[in-house]
């Protein structure tokens, strides 16, 4: 988080929590069954981008939601738009990472299991 001020800091939060919300209004159904987690969002500089890391359980879905997230991209901005209207004067773009920690996680578990 270093070299980011503290306004894309304040922001970045403020993405992730209306992000996550909207997220999980949409209910599990809407992303295949999936579980979709809001883990981290990173603001570039002017505001204009936001990285948006999301964990996905199962594993297994993650293509699927990564393209569902894609292909609702707009819809999810105009969302996220309409919350944070008062607080931002442009919406960033936003571009969806997977976070993989969780697998990293998962996978480290397996192997201790052995």
């Amino acid at each position: 988080m270093e070299g980011q001020s503290t306004r894309q800091q304040k922001v970045a939060r403020e993405l992730q929590r209306d992000l996550a919300e909207i997220i999980r209004s949409k209910g599990m159904a809407a992303f295949g069954g999936a579980m979709v987690t809001v883990s981290e969002v990173r603001v570039s500089p002017d505001l204009s981008i936001a990285k948006v890391y999301v964990s996905i359980f199962p594993s297994s879905k993650q293509e699927e939601v990564m393209k569902i997230l894609e292909e609702n991209n707009r819809q999810l901005r105009g969302e996220l738009g309409r919350q944070v209207a008062k607080q931002l004067r442009i919406v960033p773009e936003l571009d969806f990472y997977l976070d993989t920690t969780l697998d990293y996680v998962e996978h480290i578990e397996e192997l201790l299991k052995k």
